[in-house]
């Protein structure tokens, strides 16, 4: 989901490769290069991502609009033309935010199966959860295509929602999981929004 992964960019090398009782990152790996990945890992990050945007993305709203009586309108006006853009945008980040879980991190989306690793890389550069922004992004897309108030409500509700698994469950586990590893990726990176990368060091 969101980033059950981080960075440690104010960790040193040395002291990763020794941390052997837990997860650390692969800070050894040229910037653009793509690990490898075990198929086993790459199936059950692509089965649990299916089962989270068909549920969450599709389902969910699909159900909104059909109580709603909203059907798809008949031309394209300018903001239907943004919320397709708004929804391209943010279904291509979370699509990002997937690939990064499963080639960097060596995990899937879904809590209970994270990432192995800390990560730095992708997205997760910019923000501690893009999966969930671009989640966002996507609902609110569709909200203003239909120019649905029903279905943008239920971006908002679902914003509110993850921002509060995020603070009681993902930020304590991550600390626990990764202590000052996370504490120092979570000091430079912002929890929704970070104005400047941080950058491998």
């Amino acid at each position: 989901m969101s980033a059950l992964e981080g960075a440690a960019g104010e960790t040193s090398e040395s002291r990763l490769r020794s941390s052997e009782t837990r997860p650390s990152f692969d800070a050894t790996m040229p910037y653009g290069q793509v690990p490898e990945v075990d198929m086993f890992v790459l199936a059950r990050a692509i089965t649990y991502s299916t089962l989270f945007i068909g549920l969450l993305l599709v389902f969910v709203p699909g159900r909104i609009l059909e109580r709603s009586g909203i059907v798809r309108p008949e031309h394209l006006g300018a903001l239907e033309i943004a919320g397709i853009a708004l929804g391209v945008a943010g279904g291509a980040l979370a699509l990002w935010c997937i690939g990064t879980f499963t080639f960097v991190g060596r995990g899937t989306p879904a809590p209970f199966d994270p990432p192995r690793k800390l990560v730095i890389r992708g997205p997760y550069r910019y923000a501690r959860n893009p999966m969930y922004l671009g989640a966002a992004l996507a609902l609110s897309g569709a909200a203003l295509f239909y120019r649905s108030a029903p279905l943008f409500g239920y971006a908002v509700v679902f914003l509110l929602v993850t921002h509060a698994f995020v603070v009681l469950y993902e930020e304590p586990t991550l600390t626990r999981l990764f202590g000052a590893d996370y504490e120092a990726y979570r000091a430079r990176v912002g929890r929704w929004l970070t104005l400047r990368s941080a950058g491998v060091s």
